[in-house]
C-alpha cells in the first residue's frame, strides 16, 4: 500500500506516469475507474479548489466522495498519544483511521499547521497519524506540503514549456497581510528540483528562508540532477534569466508563533509584489500561482491578466492529476 503524503517519497518516473495518465483523463473525462470505490475527504481547514476538484474528479470516475469536516459535521479528533481525553476531542485518531479504513477505499486529509509550535507543526502529525493507523492509502490535500498542487504545477509547466530539464525556475516570496502556511512554497522547490530545473528561492531576508528540511531536500534533488539550487534576497538578480516565476506568500519561521513581531517584518516588504517590470527582467517567463491570490497585493492586474499567466490552467489541472493519482493508488484494490 502506498500513500501520497509527499512527492519526495515518489520517483520522478512514477510521478511522470501519473502526469502522463492525467493527460489521457483530461481528454477522456468520464471513466469507470473508481466504480464502487469510496473516498473519505477530511477537511480540517477551508477549501475551494481542492474540495471541488476532488469531489468532481471522483464523481467523473464513477466513485463516491464522503466529505467530512471534523469538529463541525464530524466529531473532533484527538491526535496526542497516550492522552487522557477530558478536553474537546470526542474520539482518537486510532479509532477514526481504522473505522474509515473499513468504510472507504482511500482517505484524503487537509490539515494546516496551527502556527504555534514550529517543531510540532513540521512533524505533520495529523496526516502522519492517519498514515500510521489507517489500512487504506492516504492522500495529502495540503498540510505542511501540498503535493497535489505540485502535480498540477508540473503538468501545467510541461504543457507550456515541454521538457523542463535545465529550465531556470524562480520561487518568489510575495507580501500578504497575514502570515501564511509554507506548504506550497515547500512543495514548489521540491517538485521543481526533482524535475531537473535550476531552482532559485527569492525572499526578503534569511528570516524568510524556508524550513531547513525542505531546503536540504531540494538541494539534494538538484545535486542528483546536476542542476543548481540557490537562495537570494536580490530582486533584480532573481528575476534575471528566469523561465518560470512562481509566487507564494508565507510567514517568517524566525518569528513563528509571534504574529506581532512577524507582522512588523512582513509589512516592510510590499515591494516584492510580482509586477510587469519584474517580469520584463525574465527570459519571457511564464507566471503562475496556486490561488487564491489577492490582486495588486501579491501580483498586479497586469501580471494576472497577461498571456504568460497560467494560474487558471494550473488550477484546472488539479482535477486531472488528482483523478490520475487516485486511479494509481487504488489500482488492483
Amino acid at each position: 500500500m502506498k500513500n501520497f503524503i509527499t512527492t519526495q517519497d515518489w520517483s520522478m518516473q512514477d510521478l511522470q506516469a501519473i502526469l502522463d495518465y492525467a493527460k489521457n483523463l483530461k481528454k477522456n473525462k468520464f471513466q469507470d475507474l473508481l466504480k464502487n470505490k469510496s473516498v473519505a475527504l477530511l477537511f480540517f481547514n477551508p477549501s475551494m479548489r481542492t474540495k471541488v476538484s476532488f469531489e468532481l474528479g471522483i464523481q467523473e470516475l464513477g466513485g463516491y466522495a464522503v466529505v467530512l469536516h471534523p469538529g463541525s459535521d464530524a466529531w473532533p479528533i484527538e491526535f496526542e498519544p497516550a492522552v487522557t481525553m477530558n478536553e474537546n476531542p470526542e474520539e482518537h485518531i486510532k479509532e477514526v483511521a481504522k473505522v474509515l479504513s473499513n468504510y472507504c477505499d482511500l482517505i484524503a486529509v487537509r490539515a494546516f499547521p496551527k502556527f504555534i509550535n514550529l517543531d510540532e507543526d513540521f512533524e505533520d502529525r495529523v496526516i502522519n497519524s492517519f498514515a500510521q493507523y489507517a489500512t487504506v492509502p492516504i492522500v495529502n490535500m495540503e498540510t505542511i506540503t501540498h503535493p497535489c498542487q505540485e502535480l498540477a504545477h508540473i503538468l501545467t509547466l510541461q504543457e507550456n514549456l515541454g521538457n523542463l530539464r535545465g529550465k531556470n525556475y524562480l520561487l518568489t516570496w510575495t507580501y500578504h497581510p497575514k502570515p501564511l502556511n509554507t506548504a506550497v512554497a515547500n512543495s514548489s522547490i521540491l517538485i521543481a528540483s526533482k524535475f531537473g530545473m535550476n531552482v532559485k528561492l527569492l525572499c526578503p531576508s534569511p528570516d524568510y528562508n524556508l524550513h531547513e528540511k525542505y531546503l536540504e531536500q531540494a538541494k539534494k534533488n538538484c545535486e542528483e540532477n546536476e542542476t543548481e539550487f540557490s537562495i537570494t534576497h536580490d530582486i533584480d538578480q532573481a528575476y534575471s534569466g528566469s523561465d518560470i516565476v512562481y509566487a507564494k506568500s508565507w510567514g517568517s519561521l524566525k518569528y513563528y508563533g509571534d504574529a506581532e513581531k512577524e507582522s512588523i517584518e512582513r509589512h516592510k516588504n510590499k515591494h516584492f509584489i510580482v509586477d510587469e517590470e519584474k517580469m520584463k527582467k525574465t527570459n519571457n517567463a511564464i507566471f503562475s500561482h496556486c490561488l487564491p491570490l489577492r490582486r495588486n497585493v501579491k501580483a498586479t492586474d497586469g501580471v494576472m491578466d497577461a498571456d504568460y499567466c497560467v494560474a487558471i490552467q494550473e488550477a484546472s489541472n488539479r482535477k486531472h492529476v488528482q483523478k490520475s493519482l487516485l486511479t494509481n493508488l487504488l489500482k488492483g484494490k
